[in-house]
């Protein structure tokens, strides 16, 4: 069945992961994404590793599992674009394609020829997307920056980790790569809305992203409450920031993670948990009172849940129609029936490998569904075909650019 971007074609010019991510979103939802790469070393996330993917045979090969995490659904062209007729392919390739995708810093397109102006004039129906860090324009537009960098900058780390007057407290990054991962979202709604403008007959647009703006902007209620309050969010660690309880809990072999949305649910939370004096108690009987004695309420249900394993409490718990879970590492997760019933892990086969684990798309759309994985490329793998298929070059042709090193 068709995706819902069939018809598409994407330009993919970017490396590492905010970029490739927008155009493996893209590739999922059924647009044909063609992804540049340097050649001979290709895009530099292929090398972050370990780990590496390993063969039949059980060897590593030098694919990263980074790479694979953000690349499904590509064709791998490789082209030179440090070289004149390198940048003169990418200019016939963009009048063929309708969105490009770059993650290049500021100004050094500019200085191949293939930035934003010079490339829409070509193609003045083309979305031009660049991801930055800190976006084409201010004080440090030019610098480069890695996603830490952003969780630090833009307050993010500030709201993350434990308070600090406990161990261990202070700002903490936050696991995974939060504002790349935020980009990448943003960036593909910014190219379908850009799409929808063309459409609409008016045309290509250069869309200019920022890893900053979009984890400061991701700081949502948190930056909204200081913009009224003018007072810093506490850090709570594995606390929530709404009722009490709405945090993790140690058992007696492993976490849980339990929230009380309200006092019903406390009520019922109290029962299964065998402490209904907790729900009397006038100190801890509203939620108000348990948010102000915080520091009383926290100490006696840690205790209640040492006393037993998680799966008791998880039972009891849910059984009283309170959210609550374990917490789970990814092993665990892959494990969680609701999670294996929604088929989040597929198999794809892969020429190395044999087959190669992913995880799928989460999007779930009920006349075009996102059906056809590809196993993301293998260097310049594609090279042939896509410039033969798009460019009508000939093999005399493409042998001749790869006798000079231009593509691989």
């Amino acid at each position: 069945m068709p995706g819902a971007l069939e018809g598409l074609r994407v330009l993919d010019l970017s490396r590492i992961l905010a970029g490739p991510l927008v155009g493996q979103m893209l590739g999922d939802l059924g647009a044909e994404v063609i992804k540049v790469e340097r050649p001979v070393k290709g895009d530099d996330a292929r090398e972050m590793g370990p780990p590496f993917l390993k063969d039949l045979q059980g060897n590593p090969t030098n694919v990263a599992g980074f790479f694979l995490s953000c690349n499904r659904n590509k064709e791998s062209v490789a082209i030179d674009i440090g070289q004149p007729a390198g940048q003169d392919l990418i200019r016939e390739l963009v009048m063929h394609c309708d969105v490009l995708v770059e993650n290049f810093k500021v100004g050094t397109l500019e200085r191949y020829g293939l930035d934003a102006e010079t490339l829409t004039a070509l193609n003045p129906n083309l979305v031009y997307c660049s991801i930055t860090g800190f976006g084409q324009t201010g004080p440090i537009a030019k610098k480069p920056g890695y996603d830490g960098i952003f969780q630090a900058m833009s307050g993010m780390m500030s709201v993350s980790g434990h308070p600090d007057d406990v161990p261990g407290g202070g700002p903490m990054k936050v696991g995974i790569s939060m504002v790349d991962i935020i980009t990448a979202y943003n960036s593909v709604i910014a190219i379908l809305a850009a799409l929808r403008h063309r459409d609409a007959g008016g045309g290509g647009q250069a869309i200019d992203m920022s890893l900053l703006d979009c984890g400061f902007a991701a700081l949502s209620h948190f930056a909204q409450n200081y913009l009224i309050t003018e007072e810093m969010p506490e850090r709570r660690g594995n606390g929530g920031y709404g009722g009490i309880p709405s945090q993790a809990f140690q058992c007696s072999d492993r976490p849980i993670f339990v929230v009380v949305g309200n006092n019903a649910q406390y009520e019922r939370f109290c029962e299964a948990i065998e402490r209904p004096d907790l729900f009397t108690d006038p100190r801890f009987c509203t939620g108000p009172l348990r948010i102000q004695n915080r520091k009383e309420i926290l100490p006696l249900l840690d205790a209640v849940f040492l006393t037993k394993p998680a799966a008791h409490w998880v039972a009891a718990i849910d059984a009283v129609g309170v959210p609550v879970s374990y917490v789970n590492d990814i092993r665990q997760a892959l494990a969680e029936p609701q999670i294996v019933a929604r088929q989040m892990l597929r198999q794809v086969p892969h020429p190395e490998a044999g087959t190669l684990p992913i995880i799928a798309n989460p999007l779930r759309l009920s006349k075009t569904p996102i059906e056809n994985y590809k196993a993301p490329p293998a260097l310049g793998a594609d090279s042939d075909a896509v410039l033969n298929r798009v460019l009508g070059m000939d093999e005399v042709a493409i042998n001749d650019l790869r006798s000079r090193g231009i593509v691989g």
